[in-house]
């Protein structure tokens, strides 16, 4: 999972993307809320987790600028403005959760994955299908009760295919959750992973297939043949 920090503390993002990937969570930054729209236009995010201080434009003015846009990712607000009347501006300009600073890393990493449990959402902690399970903080994948220790980027494929399990999960999907804004992604490197998981599925025994939909993704589907 990735979310997108907007937040133009310097130190503290680095504070924020250590602790977040401890909890599993990957994390792309920006400092502006111009470099925000502009990445939230481009990228795809589970969640983003949205400072109001902005030095270009107040967090307010860029969060309704999103939800009149239809964007309607989730967005954490984190802020000092602890004030009533400052979470009820967050909370109806389109803020799905408040968080106050100073905060408990553990508090925010909760918060972000209750965000997703919400119903439209695709966040689970225990991910599952056939005899497979992951479990996405520990990251450790499951066959049969067995463990097993893939790669992370393998697991992150994985996850984005049990999130979406039953559906199509496009292309463009894993080079944004895998690369984020680092654009640092070959034309083939999603097909090397996902070619990798087939076989770290086969060889573990997994009741599940891969499905390649040519021109737009992949499709994650339960074999029952087995």
């Amino acid at each position: 999972m990735r979310v997108l920090l907007v937040e133009d503390n310097t130190e503290l993002v680095s504070l924020l993307k250590k602790g977040l990937l401890r909890g599993g969570v990957d994390a792309d930054s920006v400092g502006t809320a111009g470099d925000a729209a502009h990445a939230l236009a481009t990228m795809t995010y589970a969640a983003v987790v949205l400072d109001l201080g902005l030095p270009d434009e107040d967090g307010i003015s860029l969060l309704r600028g999103l939800r009149r846009g239809g964007d309607a990712t989730p967005v954490l607000v984190l802020t000092a403005r602890d004030g009533v009347s400052d979470r009820v501006t967050g909370l109806r300009a389109g803020a799905d959760d408040y968080l106050a600073k100073p905060f408990a890393m553990e508090e925010l990493i909760a918060r972000i994955e209750a965000l997703l449990r919400r119903p439209g959402s695709l966040l689970g902690r225990r991910l599952t299908l056939g005899n497979l399970a992951l479990d996405t903080e520990s990251r450790q994948v499951f066959v049969e009760g067995g463990t097993h220790a893939f790669p992370a980027r393998e697991t992150a494929v994985l996850e984005i295919l049990l999130r979406r399990s039953g559906n199509v999960a496009a292309k463009r999907l894993f080079e944004d959750q895998l690369f984020g804004l680092s654009g640092d992604v070959g034309s083939n490197a999603v097909e090397v992973y996902v070619h990798r998981l087939r076989k770290l599925l086969g060889d573990a025994g997994a009741t599940v297939k891969i499905h390649t939909v040519r021109g737009v993704g992949y499709l994650l589907t339960e074999d029952k043949v087995g």
